[in-house]
C-alpha cells in the first residue's frame, strides 16, 4: 500500500537535501499551501458569493481586474506578510513591489506571484491559477530591499511552483531537484503527494498557441506551426485553454509546447518575465524540459523592470529544438 504523504510532510522531509533551506523557507511553503486552500475555497463558491465578473478597477498593465484576482492577491499578501520568511513581494496586480515587516530589513526570501492567472476564465468555469517563485534576497540583512532583490534571473530562483484551481486542485513545485504535484483532499484540507518526480514525456504532440496571434507572429513561429499541421503522420493536437498554467499543467502530463510568440503588436510578447515565464521555465527545466524566448534561455534573461514582458516557448524537450531549428531557417 502506498505510503500517503502531505504536502508538510513532503516539505519537512526534504528539507535536509538542501544546504539552503532553512525552517524560513518551510514556513514560507506551508503559508504558501494555506493561501492556495483559501483562494480554492472562494474559487469553488464564487458565483454563490457573488465574486465572478469585472471589479471595475484595472491592474498597473491597464487591463481590467477581476474580482477574483483582487480576492487572491489580497489574500496572498495577507498570508505572506504575517510571516517572518518574506522580505518583500512582488505581484502582477500591484505596480510596485511590497516591503514586509520593517522596511524589509528582515525575512531571507523574496516572493514573486501572479496571483491568480487566467482569472477571467472563472466566468465560464474554466481552470484558472497561481505561479509564484522564491528568490533569497541579495541586499544584507538588516538592510532595506533595493530593486536587485527583485530583479533577479531565473536561474537565481530557489522554488518555483504553481497552483492549478481545476476539477481538483493541485500545487506543483520545485526546489531545484525535480517537480512533485500534491492534490488537495476538501474532504479533509490537506494537500497529498499524487504526482511524484513529474516529467514531460519524451515524446508529445500537443501544441498550444492562440491561433488569432499567428497571422502577426514572427516567421519562426508560423514555420513551427506550418510544420505541425502539414505531418499527419505525427498525430499532432491544437490544444488551448487561454489559461497559462491549465495549458502548461496538460503539456507537462501529456507531453506538448506553449507559444506565445513576439508579434507584431506586441513585439517584446506579452507574458510577465518574473510572473509568469521565468517560474515555469524553471519548473519545466526540472521536469526535463526546456523554455526559451526569441534569443534563448528564458532563465538566463535578466529583468530590467518587475513588470517586463517576454515572448515565451516552454514544453517538451524535442518540441522546442523543432522550434528551435525554425529560427535558424528563418534568420
Amino acid at each position: 500500500m502506498r505510503k500517503i504523504i502531505t504536502l508538510q510532510e513532503f516539505i519537512m522531509d526534504t528539507q535536509a537535501e538542501f544546504p539552503f533551506v532553512s525552517g524560513q523557507l518551510t514556513r514560507l511553503l506551508t503559508d504558501i499551501g494555506v493561501a492556495a486552500k483559501i483562494v480554492n475555497h472562494q474559487v469553488n463558491r464564487a458565483g454563490l458569493a457573488g465574486i465572478l465578473g469585472d471589479a471595475g478597477s484595472e491592474n498597473t498593465h491597464n487591463e481590467s481586474q477581476q474580482k477574483l484576482d483582487v480576492f487572491a492577491d489580497r489574500t496572498f499578501m495577507r498570508i505572506l506578510t504575517a510571516g517572518k520568511s518574506v522580505a518583500g513581494i512582488g505581484s502582477e496586480e500591484q505596480e510596485d513591489y511590497i516591503l514586509c515587516g520593517d522596511q524589509g530589513k528582515s525575512g531571507k526570501y523574496v516572493v514573486m506571484i501572479d496571483p491568480l492567472d487566467g482569472s477571467s476564465n472563472a466566468d465560464v468555469n474554466v481552470s484558472i491559477g497561481t505561479i509564484f517563485s522564491i528568490f533569497r534576497r541579495v541586499t544584507p540583512m538588516g538592510e532595506s530591499l533595493t530593486d536587485r532583490d527583485f530583479l533577479q534571473r531565473g536561474t537565481e530562483q530557489v522554488v518555483a511552483g504553481y497552483i492549478l484551481y481545476g476539477s481538483s486542485t493541485m500545487l506543483v513545485y520545485t526546489t531545484g531537484s525535480g517537480v512533485n504535484g500534491f492534490t488537495l483532499d476538501p474532504a479533509v484540507g490537506e494537500f497529498f503527494l499524487s504526482h511524484a518526480k513529474m516529467q514531460f514525456p519524451e515524446t508529445g504532440s500537443i501544441y498550444s498557441i492562440n491561433d488569432a496571434l499567428l497571422s502577426e507572429a514572427n516567421q519562426a513561429t508560423k514555420s513551427f506551426i506550418a510544420g505541425c499541421r502539414e505531418t499527419p503522420e505525427v498525430g499532432f493536437k491544437s490544444r488551448y485553454i487561454g489559461s497559462l498554467v491549465s495549458d502548461f499543467h496538460r503539456n507537462l502530463i501529456k507531453g506538448g509546447i506553449y507559444l506565445y510568440p513576439s508579434t507584431k503588436s506586441h513585439p517584446h510578447g506579452k507574458l510577465r518575465l518574473c510572473y509568469e515565464c521565468a517560474p515555469l521555465a524553471f519548473l519545466a527545466l526540472e521536469a526535463g524540459g526546456a523554455a526559451e524566448d526569441d534569443f534563448g534561455s528564458i532563465l538566463e534573461k535578466l529583468p530590467e523592470t518587475l513588470h517586463e514582458r517576454s515572448p515565451f516557448y516552454v514544453g517538451s524537450v524535442h518540441l522546442i529544438q523543432g522550434l528551435r531549428s525554425c529560427w535558424m531557417e528563418n534568420q
